[in-house]
């Protein structure tokens, strides 16, 4: 009896759509992350030069 169901394929053929619409209130250019990145580099390049001398470490 169990061989007697016939079962159909799905219809969107095994893709998962998640809200396609939904948009973030927070936005960043690809420019902004850019200078982020640099800006971060650049303050752990002087931390390194000359973060001993500015925190009195040894």
């Amino acid at each position: 009896m169990a061989q007697d169901r016939i079962t159909m394929p799905s219809g969107m053929g095994g893709i998962v759509r998640y809200f396609d619409e939904y948009h973030s209130k927070v936005e960043f250019k690809p420019g902004h992350i850019i200078m982020l990145a640099v800006a971060i580099m650049v303050i752990m390049f002087f931390l390194y030069a000359y973060g001993n001398r500015i925190f009195g470490l040894p």
